[in-house]
């Protein structure tokens, strides 16, 4: 099992004013200090955009790097989407990355709300979504959708959507998927073969419940602790874990928590307490 770590599992999230941002020093120290050997580089604009800074800013932890989460309006015909995807695989090319992680941006800030697409609107992500697929692939990089609240495929029936009328392949968040209503076990019983890369989150399923019905936004329930440490919440990640690898899946489990946090931490205490409890547990169920 290969196993990463983000950025977000540090409070680090590109939504404005979430929380006190920590700085990639101490995250990138952090994740190797518990053991972790891989890391996604976090929103765009923590670490540097321009190529050889970024890769001076990675090289020195001992982290090979993942690839990124990558924030892209994709459904608006006005839109082109591409060069930012450019510009993000120059700085791979130079400082490394196998995934583009792509979650289709809403254009609003944060993830609190968001429309719901239309045919037209489909056509044209689903067409943008090719592109950058294809463009992708000819620098060596695989393209695909993370399913994420607050974006344009968020819900249950829009993941599937995605699988049956597009060839895109998913980043399985276990989180994300389970807030839209989707059943994570299952979609994997039922799609193995269509998931590149793993974003492991668990989660408290009383909480992430009301999200759907509207009773809470998504960053009411990060500050309440909707996200927990692997193995504290409601995911069957043994499950998850048994069938992806029945199924030969090879790919990177990444951790994440979704958290925002106050202020800087005491060195040696903060989110490296629940990062590494996560990274203990996910290496447990893989030595079963």
């Amino acid at each position: 099992m290969r196993i990463a770590g983000a950025p977000i599992s540090w409070g680090v999230c590109e939504v404005p004013g979430w929380g006190h941002q920590l700085a990639p020093e101490r995250v990138l120290t952090e994740m190797a200090e518990i053991g972790l050997t891989a890391t996604e580089f976090g929103p765009q604009g923590w670490l540097p955009v321009e190529p050889a800074a970024r890769a001076a800013a990675v090289g020195g932890y001992g982290l090979t790097p993942v690839g990124a989460f990558f924030l892209a309006v994709m459904h608006d015909p006005q839109v082109d989407p591409l060069p930012a995807v450019e510009k993000e695989l120059d700085a791979f090319e130079v400082a490394g990355g196998e995934f583009l992680i792509l979650a289709c941006d809403s254009g609003r800030d944060g993830y609190d709300d968001r429309p719901v697409l239309d045919a037209d609107g489909w056509k044209t992500l689903f067409a943008n979504l090719e592109r950058i697929k294809e463009y992708a692939a000819g620098r060596g990089v695989t393209a695909c959708v993370h399913p994420h609240w607050g974006t344009m495929i968020q819900n249950a029936d829009e993941v599937e959507k995605l699988l049956v009328e597009s060839a895109m392949n998913l980043c399985l968040d276990t989180g994300h998927i389970s807030c839209g209503g989707a059943d994570v076990v299952d979609l994997v019983d039922r799609y193995p073969d269509r998931i590149d890369i793993v974003h492991a989150k668990d989660i408290r399923k009383d909480m992430t419940d009301k999200l759907l019905t509207g009773e809470i936004t998504w960053s009411q329930g990060v500050k309440a602790g909707m996200f927990v440490p692997i193995g504290q919440g409601d995911i069957d990640f043994a499950a998850i874990v048994r069938r992806l690898a029945d199924a030969g899946f090879d790919g990177y489990y990444v951790l994440e928590q979704d958290i925002m946090i106050d202020a800087e931490p005491a060195a040696g205490t903060g989110p490296i307490d629940d990062a590494r409890a996560s990274f203990e547990a996910l290496k447990a169920l893989a030595a079963r």
